[in-house]
């Protein structure tokens, strides 16, 4: 396409999920509105010796009954949870895979990690028994774009088919390339997210020799309190957000039901430190002035922000500048949230999680609580929506997320006029 003006608009009309809160969508946005927390004590391994022992843990998702039993076994859990996403996100959509121009349909799901419970049990296998032992899906199995491999297989869809791979930004990255794939007339139909399975014991020691997780053990659900002056790290999650989006003329070609749409989409760096935010908020605004320029729309519009907020001292108070920055006089006026005080930090798969809450948010009118907010903290100073859900006519929301690097994604959503 020759310029933003002449390219197609892009929707939304699928969502699928897997998370510590549920395993489908309307399950899963209940227990958001509701305030619900899916942190506890870990269970996949002994947690003994970890300063950290929490988690947003998926404890009833059995792979071998959602998908074929035999990719189930050769598949990493990052891929079992992005592909039951995405087929689910499919039949929402009601898309009909046959029926579609394969050509013209792609798949970009990222993952911040990649086949983590494969590395470390092919590790186990190679220092017990020997490299003969060595699975031979070791290395299909682990690495970041087999997710998205298997989603174009089962569907037949053969255009652009690739992993993002942007620490903690994937899933939005993820989204926001498709986006653009739509936009630039190559493809009709994208399937679009991140998945993590991140909960294993080399990720939580690695993690928590940063002294980047919360050691708020004794009471998981209140643990992830971003925003809150008492935070003191994030929680880790596993799980998968995918959308399903179309050009505005196809879905409405075939009739599909449109949650919101998709407007627009900013990336970008804070060239600054491996690990922490730029501290005046560059990257990350120069993110969201992007994305709010693509949609078209004036800062002003923004009637919500679901915050990347990890419940980090950093993170928090680095996003509540940006975001000043950004919006002026208008950031006190719109409505900020972390949903990671309940869903925990899905790393690669956060920003396809919380893209779908925003979509589900233009749908419904509900804006999800940041809940465990207790005490305020001086320089978080925003409306953070604490604990109780609100109900508002909402017409532009944004979504940011942020990786290690200095990646920065921003996502806009609008409800359709």
């Amino acid at each position: 396409m020759d310029s933003a003006q002449s390219a197609p608009r892009v929707v939304i009309t699928g969502l699928g999920v897997v998370s510590s809160l549920g395993l489908d969508v309307e399950d899963f946005w209940a227990n958001i509105l509701a305030g619900r927390s899916g942190i506890s004590r870990l269970t996949g391994f002994d947690v003994t010796d970890y300063p950290c022992k929490i988690g947003a843990e998926i404890v009833d998702f059995d792979a071998a009954k959602l998908m074929n039993p035999k990719e189930a076994r050769r598949n990493d859990r990052y891929t079992q949870f992005g592909f039951v996403a995405a087929k689910a996100a499919v039949a929402d959509a009601g898309l009909n895979p046959a029926a579609e121009d394969s050509d013209r349909m792609g798949v970009i799901i990222g993952s911040g990690i990649g086949g983590m419970h494969t590395y470390e049990q092919q590790l186990r296998v190679l220092w017990e028994r020997g490299p003969r032992k060595v699975s031979p899906f070791t290395i299909p199995s682990l690495i970041s774009n087999m997710c998205c491999g298997l989603v174009a297989i089962e569907l037949g869809a053969r255009g652009p088919n690739y992993a993002v791979v942007s620490a903690c930004a994937s899933g939005a990255h993820a989204i926001g390339e498709a986006f653009n794939a739509i936009r630039r007339g190559e493809t009709d139909v994208m399937i679009a997210g991140g998945s993590e399975a991140a909960i294993t014991p080399f990720s939580y020691a690695s993690f928590c020799s940063m002294k980047a997780m919360s050691t708020r053990n004794e009471q998981p659900e209140k643990a992830c309190r971003p925003f809150d002056l008492n935070r003191d790290g994030f929680i880790m999650g596993e799980g998968a957000g995918i959308l399903v989006l179309e050009t505005l003329a196809h879905a409405q070609a075939r009739g599909a039901r449109i949650y919101c749409e998709l407007a627009g989409y900013g990336a970008s760096c804070d060239a600054f430190h491996i690990t922490q935010p730029d501290p005046e908020g560059r990257g990350l605004s120069l993110a969201m002035k992007r994305a709010v320029a693509v949609a078209g729309v004036h800062p002003e519009e923004i009637d919500y922000i679901n915050a990347h907020g990890t419940s980090t001292p950093y993170n928090d108070k680095f996003e509540t500048l940006a975001i000043k920055q950004v919006f002026g006089d208008h950031a006190r006026k719109l409505m900020v949230s972390s949903t990671k005080s309940m869903t925990g930090h899905l790393l690669g798969a956060a920003g396809g999680v919380e893209a779908l809450i925003c979509a589900k948010a233009l749908q419904t009118g509900g804006v999800p609580p940041t809940i465990n907010y207790e005490q305020p903290d001086p320089e978080c100073d925003l409306d953070y929506v604490p604990n109780v859900k609100r109900s508002a006519p909402l017409r532009v929301v944004l979504s940011n997320n942020l990786g290690f690097g200095g990646q920065n994604a921003s996502l806009v959503l609008r409800r359709l006029e």
